[in-house]
């Protein structure tokens, strides 16, 4: 399953929000730095979609604030 993805890095505010059934827009508080906002982002889908972190990875997008996700 494909997930795309729009992420605020360095948000006041952590928040997740459901545009539709494949795609979100996740505030996260870590910068872009160091591939941080992208860890908090696996982590924060993995809690909300309830599987584990380990299922999810990045497809596209590493350096954009489009990403595309998989989820297995």
């Amino acid at each position: 399953m494909y997930i795309k993805v729009r992420v605020t890095p360095h948000a006041k505010k952590e928040t997740f929000k459901k545009k539709s059934e494949d795609h979100f827009e996740i505030s996260v508080r870590e910068k872009a730095k160091q591939n941080m906002a992208n860890r908090k982002v696996v982590e924060i889908l993995a809690k909300e979609l309830g599987v584990p972190k380990e299922k999810i990875r990045i497809i596209s997008g590493h350096h954009s604030p489009s990403k595309i996700l998989s989820v297995r």
